[in-house]
C-alpha cells in the first residue's frame, strides 16, 4: 500500500461531514458503472489533508494522483471527486476504483488490470501470427485493457472481412497467471469466404444485366464455383465498380447517367452476399453540330475546325471530346501559341437528343512550371518518370498534359500507386508539379503448360524484368518445349533510346522442331535488332535488321504423315519428295538483311469503345551477304465491332504474305504453310504437296480471310463460357521450280479452301480453354482435315 500525504492543520470532523463522506463513497465505489457518476449537490465540500492510495502494484502513486487531477491537500468538492473517479476510470488501467473521503483523509482504492505476459492467436490459418502481431495494439509487458483488446479483435475481423470472410469471428480471452499477469488469447473463427451470390441491377433498360456484369471488376460466383472461380465481397471495390459503370454509360452517350447506390446485403446465414446496383440511365445523346470558335484577338478558328475529328450523328463520348481538345491544343503549340485553352461549350438539344459542341479557343492564365518534384522512387531513376512528361521546367503549365502524364506514369506498371498534383510555386505565375509514386515488384518468374491436339503437351518457363536496374528497360528469357518443338529466346527493350521516343529492341532466338507434322527436323537461329518509333497518333514504324540461319537437321525414311519412322542423314536416299531432298542438300543457309514494319491501331486512342481497326504491313529484304536473296512482304487488317448492346462481337481478319526469290529457289523453312491460317485443316494439311510422297511442301504465297462472331451462350457469365462462329477462306500456293524435279507431281496452283465451324471458349482457373469444331467446305482430295481442335495454356 502506497500513501501520498499532505500536511494541514488539524480540523475536527462534524457528524454532517461524516454523513456526506459516506454518501460520496457509496456513489463512487460502483466501478462497474460505465457512465459518469451523478453526485447529489451538497452545500459544503471537504477539506483533505491526506490522500491514501491502496491496491496499486504497477502504477505509482504520483501517476494515480495525476490521473485523478488531485493535488493532495486543500478543499475538494463533490464534483472534483467525481472528476477524479472519471479520470481514473478513463485511463483504462484499473479494473476496480473506489474514491472515499474518510474525515480529512481521502482513500483511493484501485485494482489494477493485470500485465500481459504473452499474446497468442488460435484458429488462424489464412493470416499468419506475424501479420496479426503487427495489427493488434495490445502488446506483451503492457497493462491489459479490455477495451483495447476488443478493438484489436474488431481490427482482426476487419482484415478477414477484406478477404471476403464476412462470417469471421474474433474473441479476446485472458488466462490468468500468477503475479497479476495474464496471457491474452485471440480465438479466431475464420469462416468461409462469403461469395457474391448475385449481382443485380435496377433501372437498366439499354443494357442487360449480363452486359453490365462484364463491366464490373467484382464478379459473381456460380454453381461450379469450386472448379471455375469464386469472388468475394470487397466493399472498397464497389466504389470502383460504380465508376466503371458510369464510364461505361458515358462512353456510349448516356450523359445523364447516375449510379445511385451499390448495396450489399449479407444473407441471414452469412454464407453469401447479394449486391444490387441502382442506376438511372437517362437518354442517349449523339453529336450534333461541331464547330470551332476563337475568342482570342487575331486568331482565326478555321484551321482548328479543320483539325477536328468528330462525326456529327455519332454517339457522344467524352473520350472523343478529350482527344479533340488535345488535338487542338497540340496544334496551338505547333503554331507557337502558348496559354491557349480549349473549352468545349455544349448545347443540349432535348428534342432530337443531340449535343452541339463549340470548341472555343480562349486565352488562359500565364502560368509556368517551376519544377517537377519526384518522390517515392527508391529504385526507379528520376529520368524514367520525367520522360513521361511532355512538359519540362519553364514550360507553360497545361493541366491536361499533366493529367495525361500521370496516366502514362501509371501505365508503366512500375508503381502500385502514382499521384501527380500541381501546387502553387514561389510566385503567383509558378506551379510545382509533385509526383508521389509507390513502387511495386516488376520482375516475374513464370512457369506454364499448354496442350494442343496437334502440338501435344508443352511446358514453358519465363524470367522477365520490366524495370531493369530502375532504368525502365525490359529484359526477358523464355524457354518452351513440347513433344514436337523447342523454342528459346532472349529479349531486351530500351523504351527511350538516346533519350527520345524511340524504342530499341533486341531479340535472339533458337528454335528446333522434332517431326513437327513433317518428315524432317529443322533448326532456326537468329538475332533481330530493331528501332520502333511513332509516326502518327495511332501508327508506329519499326526498322529492323536480321541475321538468321536455317538448317534441315535430318530426314525420316519411311515416315508417315506424323513423322514416325527411321531417319537418315542428308545424302542418303529416302522415300520423300526430291524437293525437300534438295532443300536438305543445301545445308545451313544464312540470310542477312533489313526490314520494316508499320502498325496502325485505332484502339490506342479509345475513340470507339465498341470496336477498332488494326493494320500491319511488313517487308524484309534478305540479300546483304549470306546465302539467301529474297523479298518477303506481309499484310494484315483486322476490324472489330460490338452489336446488340455490346453482347455480340463481330470480327473480320484479312491476312496475306508473299515470298519472292530474287536468286535461286525458296526453301521449305522459308515458305508458308497452312498451320494456324485456316481452321478445319491439320498443320501442313493444305497447300502445295508432293502427290507421290504425300509431303507438304509449303508455298510462296498465302491469303486468308476470317470472319468471326463471339456471343454469350445463355449460361451465367461467371462460368466464363461463351461461344463463337467462324468461317475461314483462303489458300497457300505457288512454288519456284516444280518442273525441274523428275518424278515429282506437285499441285501448287491456287485452290480456294474454306471451312466453317463453331467454338466454345471457357475461361478456367488453369487458363483459357478453346474448343474448335469445324468442317471443311471446299478442299482438295489430298488435303488433311481436322474437325476438332483443343488448345489450353496457363501460367503459374
Amino acid at each position: 500500500m502506497d500513501q501520498a500525504q499532505r500536511a494541514t492543520g488539524p480540523r475536527k470532523t462534524s457528524r454532517a461531514q461524516l454523513l456526506r463522506g459516506a454518501a460520496v463513497m457509496v456513489f463512487l465505489a460502483g466501478s462497474a458503472l460505465p457512465g459518469p457518476v451523478a453526485l447529489p449537490a451538497f452545500a459544503q465540500g471537504y477539506t483533505i489533508s491526506q490522500v491514501t492510495i491502496e491496491g496499486n502494484q504497477y502504477v505509482d502513486s504520483s501517476t494515480i494522483l495525476k490521473l485523478a487531477g488531485l493535488t493532495g491537500r486543500g478543499a475538494v468538492s463533490a464534483g472534483q471527486l467525481n472528476d477524479a473517479y472519471q479520470g481514473l476510470q478513463n485511463s483504462g488501467l484499473f479494473e476496480e476504483i473506489s474514491v472515499a473521503p474518510q474525515g480529512s483523509r481521502l482513500v483511493i482504492r484501485v485494482k489494477e488490470y493485470p500485465m500481459i505476459n504473452r499474446i497468442s492467436f488460435e484458429g488462424n490459418k489464412r493470416m499468419k501470427d506475424d501479420v496479426l502481431e503487427k495489427v493488434v495494439q495490445s502488446k506483451a509487458r503492457r497493462v491489459y485493457s479490455p477495451a483495447l483488446a476488443e478493438a484489436d479483435a474488431a481490427t482482426i475481423a476487419e482484415g478477414y472481412q477484406a478477404q471476403g470472410r464476412m462470417a469471421a469471428r474474433v474473441t479476446p480471452k485472458i488466462i490468468r497467471r500468477s503475479n497479476n499477469q495474464v496471457d491474452l488469447v485471440f480465438e479466431i473463427i475464420e469462416g468461409r469466404p462469403i461469395e457474391i451470390e448475385r449481382l443485380a441491377f435496377v433501372g437498366n433498360r439499354a443494357f442487360s444485366d449480363r452486359r453490365l456484369r462484364q463491366v464490373l471488376q467484382t464478379k459473381q460466383a456460380g454453381l461450379l464455383r469450386t472448379f471455375i472461380r469464386r469472388d468475394s465481397l470487397a466493399p472498397e471495390r464497389l466504389d470502383l465498380d460504380k465508376q466503371l459503370l458510369r464510364d461505361f454509360y458515358l462512353s456510349r452517350g448516356y450523359v445523364d447517367v447516375q449510379i445511385l447506390d451499390a448495396a450489399a446485403e449479407v444473407a441471414r446465414e452469412r454464407d453469401g452476399v447479394f449486391v444490387t446496383f441502382t442506376l438511372q440511365e437517362g437518354q442517349q445523346f449523339r453529336f450534333g453540330a461541331i464547330t470551332a470558335k476563337s475568342e482570342i484577338e487575331g486568331l482565326g478558328a478555321a484551321e482548328f475546325e479543320a483539325a477536328l475529328k468528330v462525326r456529327p450523328g455519332s454517339v457522344y463520348s467524352p473520350g472523343v471530346v478529350e482527344n479533340n481538345i488535345a488535338r487542338l491544343e497540340n496544334l496551338a503549340v505547333q503554331k507557337g501559341l502558348n496559354f491557349v485553352t480549349i473549352e468545349p461549350r455544349i448545347t443540349r438539344n432535348e428534342r432530337d437528343r443531340t449535343l452541339d459542341i463549340a470548341f472555343t479557343l480562349v486565352r488562359g492564365q500565364k502560368v509556368f512550371v517551376e519544377r517537377i518534384d519526384i518522390e517515392g522512387n527508391n529504385t526507379t531513376l528520376d529520368q524514367v518518370v520525367r520522360r513521361q512528361f511532355r512538359t519540362v521546367e519553364g514550360d507553360p503549365f497545361n493541366p491536361r498534359e499533366i493529367r495525361q502524364s500521370a496516366e502514362r506514369i501509371r501505365a508503366l506498371g512500375y508503381f502500385a500507386d502514382a499521384k501527380v498534383n500541381a501546387e502553387p510555386g514561389s510566385s503567383p505565375d509558378q506551379v510545382v508539379v509533385n509526383v508521389d509514386v509507390q513502387e511495386q515488384p516488376t520482375g516475374s518468374l513464370s512457369f506454364g503448360a499448354s496442350y494442343g491436339v496437334s502440338s501435344g503437351i508443352g511446358f514453358s518457363i519465363g524470367l522477365r524484368e520490366d524495370n531493369f536496374l530502375g532504368r525502365g528497360q525490359t529484359i526477358g528469357v523464355d524457354i518452351s518445349t513440347s513433344s514436337k518443338d523447342q523454342n528459346s529466346s532472349i529479349t531486351f527493350i530500351e523504351p527511350a533510346f538516346l533519350g527520345r521516343d524511340v524504342k530499341f529492341k533486341f531479340n535472339a532466338f533458337y528454335n528446333q522442331t522434332d517431326k513437327n507434322n513433317a518428315t524432317y527436323d529443322t533448326r532456326m537461329i537468329g538475332v533481330v535488332p530493331a528501332l520502333e518509333f511513332p509516326v502518327s497518333e495511332r501508327g508506329r514504324l519499326e526498322l529492323r535488321a536480321f541475321v538468321r540461319q536455317s538448317k534441315l537437321l535430318r530426314l525420316f525414311a519411311g515416315s508417315d504423315a506424323n513423322g514416325n519412322g527411321d531417319f537418315t542423314d542428308p545424302g542418303d536416299s529416302w522415300p520423300t519428295t526430291p524437293i525437300i531432298e534438295r532443300d536438305a542438300a543445301r545445308g545451313a543457309l544464312i540470310s542477312t538483311g533489313l526490314g520494316a514494319g508499320y502498325t496502325y491501331d485505332s484502339r490506342i486512342t479509345g475513340l470507339n469503345p465498341t470496336g477498332g481497326v488494326v493494320l500491319r504491313f511488313g517487308v524484309d529484304y534478305a540479300g546483304l551477304g549470306g546465302d539467301v536473296d529474297s523479298v518477303t512482304t506481309s499484310a494484315m487488317a483486322m476490324a472489330e465491332t460490338r452489336i446488340w448492346n455490346d453482347d455480340v462481337t463481330l470480327r473480320a481478319i484479312f491476312e496475306g504474305g508473299a515470298l519472292h526469290m530474287i536468286n535461286g529457289d525458296s526453301r521449305v523453312t522459308d515458305r508458308y504453310f497452312g498451320s494456324g491460317k485456316i481452321r478445319g485443316f491439320e498443320p501442313g494439311g493444305l497447300g502445295p504437296r508432293d502427290l507421290v510422297s504425300g509431303d507438304a511442301i509449303g508455298g510462296n504465297l498465302f491469303a486468308v480471310a476470317k470472319f468471326e462472331a463471339d456471343f454469350p451462350l445463355g449460361l451465367p457469365e461467371e462460368y466464363g463460357i461463351s461461344g463463337g462462329l467462324f468461317a475461314d477462306f483462303g489458300s497457300v500456293w505457288s512454288l519456284d521450280d516444280v518442273a525441274g524435279h523428275n518424278g515429282v507431281i506437285v499441285d501448287d496452283r491456287f485452290h480456294l479452301r474454306s471451312a466453317v465451324g463453331f467454338s466454345i471458349f471457357w475461361t478456367t482457373p488453369i487458363g483459357p480453354l478453346r474448343f474448335n469444331f469445324s468442317k471443311a467446305m471446299s478442299k482438295q482430295d489430298y488435303d488433311k482435315e481436322q474437325t476438332f481442335d483443343l488448345t489450353i495454356s496457363t501460367k503459374f
